[in-house]
Formats: structure tokens, C-alpha cells, sequence
């Protein structure tokens, strides 16, 4: 039995840092686990232009702390009126590494996102020539789709369109809740790729909704059925290079999640890689989880693996009830849970 597991640093390919107080204050439990992390532009007002995302930048590296190296990678906000002139300089000048397309009010400060995906074709067409990756909240919003069905719905009526129209377009998939979304990748060229969340990992839809209504375990997309949680189970520990982490940790404090129309996401980072390795642990995966966690990613992104190294093992940890952040309770995910690994000191 492995106990102790050494792999290259990590990285997170998806997640949000939100801004001001909450950003300060949930920023260091990512910068102690990941060398990079792909960042989410879905704030109030958005990151839409390269001027804002060099700005947001700045304010998360002030974030990191002292001694600890770390680098977010920023992410321009697709909207219907998308300047691919300032997406592309950006790009070029090392601001954006990758930009987020929104179906409008998908999810979480998604007001703005796309209404229409080909209005933007034009934006993808410079990103498929500048070699800009596309990053995809894969959900249709119509009302009359069932909410388990958005995912399924948006591979038939938009990814293969994307896909077949730009050919070359490197794009993430990200974090995919179903089987469909897997095969969907898996059948697609070396240029489409996936993130995956360990609370995709880990439940399925009973747990936001067994025993009464359980908002910690709510987030966009929705957990799936059991078939589906299996399904992502085997992608992730397969080995292949077309699925990667991307945690999409998603800082709500409790007095907004536990609430008549609670917020939708899940705070992850503090307990990220023991959650993810658990998983692969479970599944006699061990010796794919460097790959998953720290090789894949960076090949797809076309940058370097981190020089770094991280050690792991294997020990109990108890994550507690709540955290603190900005003198309010924020409740972890597995909160209340005691977790086979620990980050090794």
C-alpha cells in the first residue's frame, strides 16, 4: 500500500476567487496547494476587457502570501459584444491565457454571458487563429429544459457546432457532470479537453436532495445521476490526457448559502487534493493521479510542468465544521468529514 505520494506541484485549471475581502481571504488555500490556476472572470461587473483582467490579476497576486510561489492565469468573459481585437492583445501581452464563454444567467454573475452562440464566431474564429483556448459552461438555460438535461442538451446543440466550425479551436470543456459530456470528449481530436470537480467525484444528485435540502451540496451544474458519477469516475482515473482537475472552488459564506434561494457553488480549496486523491485512492488509482493533477493540464495549456514538487500522505484529517473569512462562517466542502490523506509538512 502506497502512504506517501510525491508528484510534481499541481495545478487548478478552473476556479473562482470572487474579489476584495472573500478573494483575500480564500486565495491562500489555493496558492498553498497549486502552482497556477486557471481563474474565473465572473465577477460584478465582469472581466471583460484586458485592461480589467491585468488589474484583477494584480489584486490576486497582493493576495498570495509571503514566501509562497503562485500564478493565476486570467480568463477574458465572452459577451455578445466581444472585442476579439482586446481578447487577442491580451492574449499576446500574457494577460489572458484563456476565455470563458457564459450561456447568459447559466450560473453564478452570468448576466452578461452569450445569448447566442454564434454571435460569437467571430471571436472564436481569432481565438482559433491566435491559439487561444476556449473555456465552456456547457448548459443550456431554457426554461423548459429539465436541469439534469442542460449538459446532454448543450453537447447537441452548441459543442458540436463549435467544434465543427473551428476545428482547430483548443477548448475546455469544463467541469463536466455527465456521461454524455465524457464520451463527447473522449470522441472528440486532441484539441477538446475536460476539467472535472471532486464534488463530481464524490456525490450524486441524492445528496443535495435525501434527507431535506442540502445547499453545501448545490452548485452549476447540478450533481447527476449515479451512472454519471461513475462515469466521470473512470475518466478521471484513466490516464488520458483529455481530463484534468479544475475544482471550480466557489467561496459563498454560509449566511448566503443557507437561505431561502441559496447561492450555487461549493468551497472546495481548502481540502482539494486530499479530496481528489481519495478518490483516486478508492479506485486503486494512485499512480495516475500525478497525471490528472499535474501533467495533463499543462500540456493541453502548452506551458510547463511546475518545477516544484508536492508530498502527500497517507493520515487522517478532520475538516472542521466552518472556516472564517471576512468575520463570517464559510462551510468547507467535506465539512465534518475526516479524509484518508494529508499535504505533508
Amino acid at each position: 500500500m502506497t502512504d506517501i505520494l510525491t508528484i510534481r506541484r499541481p495545478d487548478d485549471w478552473h476556479l473562482h476567487f470572487r474579489d476584495g475581502d472573500i478573494m483575500r481571504g480564500v486565495v491562500p488555500y489555493t496558492a498553498r496547494q497549486f502552482g497556477r490556476a486557471i481563474v474565473m472572470p465572473n465577477l460584478s461587473p465582469p472581466v471583460t476587457t484586458a485592461a480589467l483582467g491585468k488589474d484583477y490579476r494584480a489584486r490576486i497576486e497582493a493576495a498570495v502570501p509571503a514566501g509562497i510561489t503562485f500564478t493565476p492565469l486570467m480568463t477574458c468573459y465572452l459577451t455578445d459584444t466581444t472585442d476579439p481585437e482586446d481578447l487577442a492583445r491580451g492574449a499576446a501581452d500574457g494577460i489572458f491565457t484563456a476565455a470563458k464563454l457564459y450561456p447568459a444567467n447559466a450560473t453564478t454573475n452570468s448576466a452578461h454571458g452569450v445569448s447566442d452562440v454564434t454571435k460569437i464566431y467571430p471571436v472564436l474564429a481569432r481565438m482559433e487563429a491566435e491559439g487561444i483556448v476556449l473555456c465552456v459552461h456547457g448548459e443550456v438555460t431554457d426554461n423548459d429544459i429539465d436541469v439534469f438535461d442542460r449538459e446532454a442538451e448543450f453537447i447537441e446543440r452548441h459543442m458540436r457546432g463549435i467544434i465543427a466550425n473551428f476545428p482547430d479551436l483548443k477548448v475546455v470543456f469544463e467541469h463536466i457532470t455527465t456521461a454524455d459530456a465524457v464520451e463527447f470528449v473522449k470522441s472528440c481530436g486532441p484539441n477538446v479537453a475536460a476539467t472535472i470537480t471532486p464534488q463530481h467525484l464524490h456525490i450524486n444528485r441524492n445528496a443535495m436532495l435525501v434527507g431535506g435540502i442540502q445547499p453545501h451540496n448545490y452548485c452549476l451544474p447540478v450533481a447527476k445521476r449515479e451512472t454519471h458519477r461513475l462515469a466521470l469516475r473512470a475518466a478521471a482515473v484513466s490516464g488520458s490526457p483529455k481530463f484534468f482537475l479544475g475544482t471550480d472552488s466557489a467561496p459563498h459564506l454560509r449566511s448566503v448559502k443557507e437561505t431561502s434561494c441559496g447561492c450555487a457553488g461549493i468551497f472546495n480549496a481548502p481540502y482539494a487534493l486530499e479530496s481528489y486523491l481519495a478518490v483516486f485512492d478508492e479506485e486503486g488509482a494512485l499512480d495516475q493521479f500525478e497525471a490528472f493533477a499535474s501533467l495533463n493540464g499543462p500540456a493541453f495549456y502548452g506551458l510547463p510542468v511546475n518545477e516544484e514538487t508536492i508530498t502527500l500522505e497517507r493520515a487522517e484529517t478532520a475538516v472542521p465544521e466552518t472556516l472564517m473569512l471576512t468575520g463570517e462562517e464559510i462551510v468547507p466542502w467535506h465539512a465534518g468529514q475526516t479524509l484518508g490523506w494529508r499535504i505533508a509538512t
